[in-house]
């Protein structure tokens, strides 16, 4: 028991020495346009992804032969300009029109996706890759 109480002194010893070092921490500068891309990008994700939510866009989506699901699991693997293109297409088009030229947009996007290899979405393209 002695053995034990002196392993823990010890421990503790040790470990409240150490506590007292200081730790180093490294920083650095993160610019405007950087900070406002960031939040711009995760905007238009946000809005692509409310749009392809809609339960009239949904349906457009799979009469097109894609499940709605999975296009918002490529909308999460698209880069931040892609994004951005579809975004400003959302932001065009008129309220409650031209619903089915943003679907043709998004399958043309996922489709380029899938010929490059990137996703596998649709079953009958062949990957260039």
């Amino acid at each position: 028991m002695h053995a034990f109480k002196r392993l823990v002194a010890a421990t503790l010893i040790a470990s409240t020495t150490l506590m007292g070092l200081p730790l180093s921490a490294n920083a650095g500068i993160v610019s405007t346009s950087d900070s406002l891309s960031t939040s711009a990008s995760q905007s238009n994700r946000d809005q692509v992804n409310a749009f392809l939510t809609r339960s009239d866009v949904r349906q457009a989506i799979e009469q097109q032969g894609v499940d709605a699901d999975a296009a918002l699991q490529r909308v999460a693997a698209m880069s931040d300009a892609e994004v951005a293109q579809i975004a400003g297409r959302i932001d065009q088009a008129p309220a409650g029109g031209d619903i089915l030229g943003l679907v043709f947009t998004v399958f043309i996007v996922l489709l380029v996706t899938d010929i490059l290899g990137l996703t596998k979405v649709f079953p009958f393209t062949r990957s260039v890759r």
